[in-house]
C-alpha cells in the first residue's frame, strides 16, 4: 500500500493569470508539466489577460 503525502511535500506552481499558487493534482499526474492555470476559470480568462496587458 502506497503512502499519502502530506500537501505541503506537493509540487507547486504560479498560474499565469492570476499569480496565485497552485498544488499539484492526481488528475494532472500525466500532463504536469504542461499545467499552466490553476483553474477552468483562469483558463477561460487567459484571452482576456493578454489582450489587456
Amino acid at each position: 500500500m502506497a503512502r499519502q503525502r502530506k500537501k505541503s511535500d506537493l509540487p507547486t506552481k504560479i498560474c499565469i493569470v492570476c499569480d496565485r499558487p497552485f498544488t499539484w493534482r492526481k488528475k494532472w499526474s500525466k500532463c504536469w508539466d504542461d499545467v499552466k492555470y490553476c483553474s477552468d476559470r483562469c483558463r477561460r480568462r487567459k484571452q482576456s489577460a493578454n489582450t489587456n496587458s
